[in-house]
């Protein structure tokens, strides 16, 4: 027996160090499953950002095909049916047409802000006396396909709209969900009579940017 003591040491050690790898093992067996669990979640999360991302993409070229497509418009400017009507008055008709657009799309209006006459408007240089021109700065959530019907009607209303900017931004915690911060210009004449306008509108400038039905 005492020939064999000389070993007792190492099959000692390598018993402790077989004890150990199993030990290890039992500890990183759970852990290696958690990490491919969570590997496989990251890569299904990964995927359907990119899909996501190709949606707002598609939203984004659509909108961006709808405004390159506009060189002139055909469009009339709203003009009032009374005289005498005070610029809350025009402005709050095609507010309230804008309003009514939103909601019939389900579009919620998270803040809106308006502005009367912005000086850098050529109809506001032109003439103020003539036309009345408002801003509508308004943010909105929704999902992809009620923003493409918000857009689609505003450029089928049957009176001058410009899109002054849209911007446009998944919600963080639910890419299916859009925060939008849409401005838009709205035009009015001041009065109703026709034909004090129809000079006022020969030598007015181009509409730039009018609203068109959607191109194919």
């Amino acid at each position: 027996m005492d020939k064999y003591k000389k070993f007792y040491g190492l099959i000692a050690f390598v018993a402790a160090t077989a004890i150990l790898i199993f030990a290890a093992f039992k500890l990183i067996t759970p852990k290696i499953e958690e990490l491919n669990t969570l590997t496989t979640e990251v890569q299904s999360k990964t995927e359907e950002l990119e899909k996501k991302n190709n949606e707002l993409n598609i939203v984004k070229q659509k909108i961006k095909k709808i405004k390159d497509s506009i060189t002139t418009s055909q469009k009339k400017i709203y003009s009032p049916i009374e005289s005498d009507l005070g610029n809350d008055t025009l402005f709050f008709t095609l507010y309230n047409d804008m309003i009514e657009m939103v909601h019939s799309n389900t579009v919620k209006i998270k803040s809106i802000n308006y502005k009367y006459n912005p000086e850098t408007d050529a109809f506001v240089k032109f003439g103020r006396d003539v036309y009345f021109v408002c801003d509508v700065d308004m943010e909105l959530v929704s999902n992809y396909v009620n923003l493409g019907k918000l857009i689609q009607d505003i450029y089928q209303y049957p009176y001058y709209i410009k899109i002054n900017s849209l911007e446009v931004n998944p919600y963080q915690k639910d890419k299916t969900i859009l925060l939008s911060k849409l401005s838009l210009r709205l035009y009015a004449h001041t009065e109703p009579s026709e034909d004090e306008t129809a000079a006022q509108e020969a030598a007015a400038p181009a509409l730039d940017g009018a609203n068109t039905a959607l191109p194919q």
